[in-house]
């Protein structure tokens, strides 16, 4: 009855049913900042990725494609990248976009006060240098690296990073703080009650990249809908019921509401495997789990088929590779996961000298990922090998500055999508320092990294790829399981992919 009563009134909250202009989805959790690449989470870059854009982003395929370029050359030594400007495009002021643009924005990204979450990828801390930038003319930028990186390109279209968002100057209040987002993208900033519901608007002005269809990030991009409401709402009966009702377009649901909406013609379900992986993360530098045989002992007790079926309702896939299975790198060794072996987990804990101590598993209870269903899983698991596990439930905001510390043992967490493995295996690895939230210490392995992202040849690449897989399946600093389910259920009078990686991408979405 309490569920009911809540569902009631947070339905009440959102109003009547959106007209054909408006469409109305939901999100698990608040939008954390405007500000590209700072302060951000999945959720967070999904959002503004439908207002800020940068110089190239993703494609469907993984590759990265010109988004505010027209083109990308690459020099013959690899050291030097132009970008000439697409004509046309304007901010949402009405500004034009020029190159003074981008060189004022990536002087900001460079400037520690911005704290943007890759700085470290550009200012040669992670091996590549922007040496130089320049503007040889008003629709040209060329940058120039210290050494070839193969994935250069790719850092610059990475999410996580608000894909490099080029913003007009006046994104800023006049004291050099941070206001609001004006970008170029499809729609544009109108309106946030934090912790309610967030609202975009059409950009009128807004010129789309070539393309007949939506491809990734790139392709068509028209702005269909005159808006888009976001509501914040994590229970999924509310969710569940705001759909049924029509007051709710979009959302993503629980896997258990799946088979119920896929059976009701009134609703589609989009439920494809995404490129972001469901991990029990495993701080390596805690005293007690800096121990390797507790680590592998740990894996040995999870039972990875099973709790992938029982987490996803048996619609997920084991996937113990940081390597996506739809990669070309993804090799029958990639393939290889780690063994459910009770007997091994014996003389495993014997070996490590374990003496029943508590190992806490930090979770969440976000309908959008399976963090608490997982450490349920994991510690009947684990106690039923003699590990004493035991769960911690935290609010998301909290768990993820417990992560970025390192201030934790073991951690049910999800990370978001990286399609070249080289960044993948970047995500958990680096050294410790209280900040980045890195697992994988391993010198070895951190060089092989480093040496992968420079290399180009896609047999080295692979050698490389796999021996990673295999030191990472026995140092175990994680247990990657599966990967992202996009489980979205969306109203039939939508037309139009809603959503790509599990992130919204609503332009060339309609409302009938």
């Amino acid at each position: 009855m309490r569920t009911i009563l809540i569902s009631t009134l947070m339905l009440g909250m959102l109003g009547a049913p959106a007209t054909a202009q408006t469409i109305v989805a939901s999100i698990a959790q608040d939008v954390r900042s405007t500000n590209p690449g700072v302060n951000r989470d999945d959720t967070t870059d999904g959002v503004v990725l439908h207002m800020v854009e940068g110089l190239v982003g993703y494609r469907e395929d993984g590759s990265v494609g010109p988004l505010l370029a027209k083109s990308v050359e690459m020099s013959a030594d690899g050291l030097t990248y132009t970008f000439p400007l697409r004509d046309g495009v304007t901010f949402h002021n009405g500004a034009s976009l020029t190159a003074e643009d981008v060189l004022w924005n990536w002087a900001r990204y460079m400037d520690p006060a911005t704290e943007w979450r890759c700085l470290a990828e550009f200012d040669g801390r992670n091996g590549v240098k922007v040496e130089d930038i320049s503007a040889p003319d008003p629709m040209t930028i060329v940058m120039r690296i210290n050494k070839p990186n193969a994935v250069f390109l790719d850092a610059l279209a990475r999410t996580d990073c608000g894909m490099a968002g080029i913003l007009h100057p006046d994104s800023l209040a006049a004291d050099g703080s941070w206001d609001r987002p004006i970008g170029t993208g499809p729609y544009k900033f109108a309106a946030w009650k934090r912790g309610e519901s967030f609202e975009m608007v059409a950009f009128d002005g807004y010129v789309s990249p070539p393309g007949d269809k939506p491809d990734g990030y790139v392709g068509a991009k028209t702005p269909r809908a005159e808006a888009i409401r976001l509501h914040v709402i994590s229970d999924p009966e509310t969710i569940k019921a705001g759909l049924l009702s029509g007051t709710l377009d979009l959302a993503a649901v629980a896997s258990t509401d799946v088979p119920m909406f896929r059976s009701n013609t009134d609703f589609n379900v989009a439920d494809s495997m995404d490129a972001s992986k469901h991990t029990l993360s495993l701080q390596t530098a805690d005293p007690l789990m800096s121990n390797v045989a507790l680590r592998q002992a740990i894996a040995a007790a999870i039972d990875l088929p099973m709790l992938v079926a029982q987490v996803t309702n048996g619609m997920g896939q084991p996937n113990a590779s940081a390597v996506f299975p739809q990669s070309m790198y993804y090799s029958d060794i990639q393939k290889q996961q780690f063994g459910h072996d009770p007997a091994r987990v014996r003389d495993l804990l014997a070996e490590a000298g374990y003496k029943g101590e508590p190992i806490t598993i930090i979770a969440n209870k976000r309908p959008t990922t399976p963090s608490f269903e997982t450490a349920v899983v994991a510690q009947a698991m684990m106690q039923a090998a003699g590990i004493n596990a035991k769960i911690e439930v935290m609010e998301w905001a909290t768990q993820l500055s417990r992560y970025f510390s390192g201030n934790y043992q073991m951690m049910s967490f999800s990370y978001s999508s990286r399609f070249d493995p080289a960044l993948s295996f970047e995500q958990f690895s680096g050294p410790f320092d209280g900040k980045s939230g890195k697992v994988w210490h391993n010198p070895e392995a951190l060089a092989l990294i480093d040496e992968v992202k420079a290399v180009s040849d896609p047999a080295r690449r692979q050698a490389i790829f796999d021996a990673l897989h295999q030191m990472y399946l026995n140092d175990v600093p994680m247990i990657i399981y599966s990967n992202g389910l996009n489980d979205i259920v969306t109203s039939a009078r939508l037309t139009g992919d809603v959503s790509w990686q599990s992130k919204l991408r609503l332009w060339e979405v309609t409302k009938q």
